[in-house]
């Protein structure tokens, strides 16, 4: 079972959350504090970091903006009810998901194999590198190279890009997307798939120009070009 590594301020709800991914048989690692989880970072070495937002002293935000700043480690973030402005920077930052407390431990963990299964990427019978202009996409490799540069793309970049150069020109809708790459219901927040938009565009676009691979077409959602 995956590896979680836990930074949650509130004892409470650290308790609850590691009993709960202990019964599923995951090893968890759990930290009270910012500090504290970015030193177990590198001692643990998880597959996975589920933080909260609003930590003392260091923010949740701010720690996961110095675990990307090296890492594409899967992270899914613990939020308050309320905090849409902090829900926000955090998905800008680089979360691949997030999780509004009080959560039921079935809810976490299915968020956690949904996050994980963005790693493995789809599994189909295109070619196993696709050349797109400036942007090549190896499928099998998992990994991405814009004008001879390997790009690092966190788990839910990965498997948006994937998802939407699977079939260039096809329109996905905002709450498709939830559905099929987050794996989300539909009350689902669709603000984790323009957010995703967003840092997938600032990595793999050219920032003086129109995007060119992921395109939006207002009312609709986004699709995957140059046509």
């Amino acid at each position: 079972m995956p590896r979680v590594l836990l930074v949650e301020d509130d004892p409470s709800v650290r308790e609850g959350v590691e009993i709960g991914l202990r019964r599923r048989g995951h090893e968890v690692l759990a930290a009270a504090t910012g500090e504290a989880g970015l030193k177990a970072l590198r001692a643990f070495r998880p597959d996975l970091l589920l933080l909260d937002l609003m930590l003392p002293a260091m923010s949740g935000v701010e720690v996961c903006r110095r675990v990307r700043a090296t890492s594409q480690l899967p992270i899914i973030m613990l939020t308050a009810r309320g905090d849409d402005a902090d829900i926000v920077v955090g998905l800008e930052t680089g979360a691949d998901d997030y999780i509004v407390k009080p959560a039921r431990s079935e809810i976490i963990e299915a968020r956690i194999g949904a996050v994980l299964r963005r790693v493995e990427g789809p599994v189909g019978t295109r070619p196993a590198v696709e050349y797109h202009d400036e942007l090549d996409i190896d499928r099998a490799g998992h990994s991405v190279v814009k004008s001879g540069v390997q790009v690092a793309l966190a788990p839910s970049e990965l498997k948006l890009l994937l998802h939407l150069s699977a079939v260039p020109g096809q329109v996905f809708s905002r709450q498709r997307l939830l559905e099929e790459v987050w794996e989300h219901s539909y009350h689902s927040d669709v603000r984790l798939v323009d957010a995703c938009v967003r840092r997938l565009r600032a990595k793999i676009e050219n920032p003086s120009q129109n995007p060119r691979y992921i395109q939006t077409l207002r009312g609709f959602g986004y699709r995957f070009g140059p046509l």
